[in-house]
């Protein structure tokens, strides 16, 4: 069978979807159309340019030079030099220091020491990602995992860490489509071949993981063009499942607006796949996770994970991944495969080697299950 696969978007919890691919696999199954959001995005992209399942999980298990999970990079710290001149002088912090009136300093000597006072504040540890989120809506910069995901692509062909989605069709034949949202307009972005031929995969990724108030917005750049025959330079775009984080309708309707996103591809429900990590399912056997510490002094040091507005920041991420696409998901639940993820969190990036294995077993189960009970494996 050829799936029309769509993948949620759930962060770290996406390491998950290693053990589904695995199954599947196995079953002897393909891939006909890939639609994912935020971490389903990874997924998908790193399927439609020939990853298998053992090739996903060897990179899940990379360490760097210091034995942390690589994915623990993705939390990658803003420092100074991420913020050029006009970023400061133009910052929000900056247009509040020119209210304050500094008694016994004259006017023109004002600027010179606002100037000053925010130099000082970046050179702290911990003020950076504060600026970071003040500015850019995010506490990261997401740098690292934008190398990370090129690397990747490279590794599968020259190049192609520099297609477009038009490219990447061409190349691979692969009908791939990433989720982000649009927040200057309000809209869901459906980025693949047709809809956005120009855009880079990497970028279009890139956006579709970005989880507000996490990682940097990104904005639309001209040279990617249109989005269907929309001009959305300028605009801020997010996360995908701030939207929509599950759009297994994609897959299902033949609605003339969904067909101008979606192509010319005749819908069959045979073939649709969703995977949808359900954070009320346990994980078998899994350890706790570890116990978060807030402690502001120690954030200010440097260790922003545990400044009291960063804990704030991640239980609002954890809130609003929650949020399904409920009725969708009721109307075709014969459809979907729940992929156990109880406890786990959507930012836990350096998750232990004994939690990120029994979160690949229970979704490699819980495929098995699912597939069997389609007549499938």
């Amino acid at each position: 069978m050829e799936f029309d696969i769509v993948f949620e978007g759930g962060g770290a919890k996406g390491i998950a979807f290693v053990g589904a691919v695995n199954v599947i696999e196995s079953g002897h199954h393909g891939y006909r159309r890939l639609v994912g959001t935020s971490a389903g995005a990874i997924t998908a992209a790193l399927l439609s340019v020939g990853y298998s399942s053992s090739e996903l999980m060897e990179s899940l298990i990379e360490k760097d030079d210091f034995g942390n999970p690589v994915f623990s990079a993705f939390l990658d710290r803003p420092t100074r030099d991420d913020f050029d001149d006009d970023d400061i002088e133009n910052s929000l912090t900056m247009k509040l220091f020119r209210q304050i009136d500094l008694p016994l300093i004259p006017a023109q000597g004002e600027h010179w020491v606002d100037k000053k006072i925010l130099e000082r504040l970046l050179s702290l540890k911990a003020y950076p990602s504060i600026f970071s989120f003040i500015e850019r809506g995010g506490l990261y910069v997401g740098s690292a995992f934008t190398k990370w995901l090129e690397q990747k692509l490279e590794a599968k062909g020259a190049n192609y860490s520099q297609l477009t989605l038009s490219e990447h069709y061409n190349v691979t034949g692969k009908d791939l489509s990433v989720i982000a949202s649009d927040t200057t307009d309000a809209q869901l972005l459906v980025l693949n071949h047709r809809t956005a031929p120009r855009c880079p995969l990497t970028w279009a990724v890139r956006m579709s993981m970005s989880i507000p108030f996490a990682w940097q917005e990104v904005i639309w750049r001209r040279n990617w063009g249109t989005y269907l025959d929309l001009d959305i330079s300028g605009h801020t775009v997010v996360d995908g499942g701030v939207l929509s984080n599950f759009p297994i309708d994609l897959l299902l309707s033949d609605e003339h607006e969904v067909g101008a996103v979606m192509g010319e591809t005749k819908p069959d429900s045979n073939r649709v796949l969703g995977l949808l990590i359900d954070e009320n399912l346990k994980v078998p056997a899994a350890p706790p996770p570890p116990k978060q510490k807030v402690d502001d002094v120690a954030g200010l040091e440097g260790k922003i994970e545990q400044l009291k507005t960063v804990q704030r920041v991640k239980n609002l991420v954890e809130t609003m991944r929650g949020a399904h696409d409920n009725q969708l998901i009721t109307a075709n639940e014969h459809l979907i495969c729940r992929v156990p993820a109880k406890s786990y969190g959507t930012m836990e990036f350096d998750m232990s080697d004994v939690r990120r294995e029994k979160l690949v077993e229970a979704a490699a189960l819980a495929m098995s299950e699912h597939l069997k009970n389609r007549s499938l494996y």
